[in-house]
């Protein structure tokens, strides 16, 4: 387990304005994402639970060890679907990622795990243990915007994420009219990601007078109807 590299991740809840400033300072400095469509994409993510909510129990007490499922999509683009796990040890975070198939994901969310078990992608055979043992299950969908800027010295990503909308319970990935609410007041969460070191002009650029750091956890957020 020693090639697994952990990132420093660091969030900040912004309003529309600090945004904007923020935005134009990282402009002069970074390079927006190549793959987002018009500079941003909209992500479609279905998250997984077990009966007694334990990773959403775990985000809320901040426990220092902890992991999520998800399995999500860009743009609506169904031939690109990512089953994800984020583990977090400490305050550094770290993702595991596995292709699947529109047709293996409705299998998943049906309970049509089977196939699973003997999967030549780890991944994928681990949620298969674990759907089975922990009875770890489909919760929610949760969608939003994102705006990525890339800066390569320190391997650093910096997104706004906005229009965080939450299905309710609801669990119909592939369903275009599916209901969501909006999960929070509208505010923008500034994600910042970087490797060993955060360069100081990326620091400079993202600083807001009178905002902190923050626990923010999307998912978190969209079970708060439940």
């Amino acid at each position: 387990m020693s090639d697994i590299r952990y990132r420093h991740e660091v969030k900040h809840e912004i309003s529309y304005q600090d945004m904007l400033c923020i935005r134009q300072r990282l402009k002069a400095v970074a390079l927006p994402d190549p793959h987002a469509k018009d500079g941003k994409y909209r992500i479609r993510s279905l998250y997984f639970d077990t009966p007694s909510d334990r990773a959403l129990r775990e985000k809320i007490d901040g426990t220092a060890r902890r992991e999520k499922f998800r399995i999500r999509y860009y743009n609506n683009d169904r031939s690109y679907i990512c089953l994800e796990k984020k583990s977090r040890v400490n305050g550094l975070g770290t993702k595991y990622s596995a292709r699947l198939t529109q047709e293996q994901t409705r299998d998943i969310i049906g309970g049509n795990i089977s196939w699973m078990r003997d999967h030549d992608e780890p991944l994928i055979c681990e949620l298969y243990l674990k759907m089975t043992y922990q009875r770890l299950s489909p919760k929610t969908v949760v969608d939003y915007l994102r705006e990525p800027y890339i800066y390569r010295p320190g391997n650093v990503r910096v997104t706004f994420d906005s229009d965080i909308r939450t299905g309710l319970g609801r669990i119909f990935l592939f369903d275009d009219d599916l209901p969501t609410l909006k999960a929070t007041d509208g505010s923008i969460i500034l994600e910042v990601k970087w490797d060993d070191f955060l360069p100081g002009i990326i620091r400079d650029c993202v600083q807001t007078p009178g905002v902190r750091a923050m626990a923010f956890s999307k998912y978190a957020y969209s079970r708060r109807y439940d």
